[in-house]
């Protein structure tokens, strides 16, 4: 069941252009992709007035194939962001738009992959990721092939059989990846997947998960709290700010592809590191 939840007014010093607009416009940054995931004026309130304020009129778009990613404070909405965008949640005023189409309800167009790898323990690894495709009725051939896709994009045939205590944290979560991109969904919105992993498995499915965004080229819609993962991974950072939550800034990305942790140490990702940290530093001090 949905929940109904609250509100919130954006107010952004914006670095960049944030253009809350309708399908037919187009993206900033290189790529200049039509755009694929607008939210608009969006806020949200738990519990009614007053309540809590948790979002507070938040615009922003995501572009077809693009990989944009929420950075903020702890508490300032960037799960609940996503949530909306799922529809697993209402929205108090504004509104959000896939396709041009508003979000009212949850559906195969939008992928979501947890911190918590949300498996079904009682379906094997096989059966977990064709379960998307045997709910919309799919024939069992199409499924068979789309299930020997996933399984080899995330590098987990041998493991087919398996069950979910069989696995560790990383290969749950390749689990739980292939599970959402086995419904071809036009977005992929992940909130902190790798945050329960250890750091050397962490950038293991970060390089995954490049590879397999490069591959099939979706657009994803990424939450962390992780600076770095957020410069590895992202076209665009987008930093919000304490609660109520807003768009502070934007800042692109602009460091080669294909990207690795070992970029870290160039002047160019310092920089960037830099800036966004005084951005989050600002919000800290702000809020005390």
């Amino acid at each position: 069941m949905r929940q109904s939840i609250g509100a919130m007014r954006h107010s952004s010093e914006v670095i960049g252009v944030m253009d809350p607009a309708g399908p037919e416009a187009t993206q900033p940054g290189p790529s200049r992709q039509p755009t694929r995931l607008a939210v608009e004026a969006v806020t949200l309130r738990y519990g009614g007035r007053p309540g809590v304020l948790a979002l507070d009129d938040v615009s922003l778009t995501v572009a077809q194939n693009e990989f944009c990613v929420i950075v903020g404070p702890s508490g300032c909405g960037k799960s609940s962001l996503l949530y909306l965008a799922a529809g697993l949640q209402d929205v108090t005023s504004g509104r959000i738009l896939l396709d041009g189409r508003e979000v009212v309800e949850p559906g195969p167009d939008r992928g979501m992959v947890f911190q918590s790898y949300t498996l079904f323990p009682w379906l094997t690894v096989r059966a977990n990721i064709e379960y998307g495709p045997k709910r919309r009725g799919l024939p069992a051939a199409e499924r068979r092939d789309i299930v020997e896709h996933y399984l080899a994009e995330v590098g987990l045939v041998a493991f087919a059989d398996h069950y979910p205590a069989q696995l560790s944290g990383g290969m749950k979560q390749r689990v739980a990846i292939a599970r959402a991109l086995a419904n071809d969904p036009a977005v992929l919105l992940m909130d902190e997947p790798f945050g329960a992993l250890d750091s050397q498995t962490r950038g293991t499915m970060q390089k995954l998960l490049l590879r397999v965004w490069e591959r099939q080229q979706k657009t994803v819609l990424f939450v962390t709290h992780d600076i770095d993962e957020a410069l590895v991974l992202g076209d665009r950072v987008l930093v919000m700010t304490a609660r109520p939550g807003r768009i502070k800034a934007e800042i692109e990305v602009e460091l080669p592809r294909p990207r690795s942790m070992a970029q870290m140490l160039e002047p160019d990702f310092i920089a960037l590191k830099r800036r966004i940290l005084g951005l989050l530093h600002d919000e800290i001090d702000e809020d005390h």
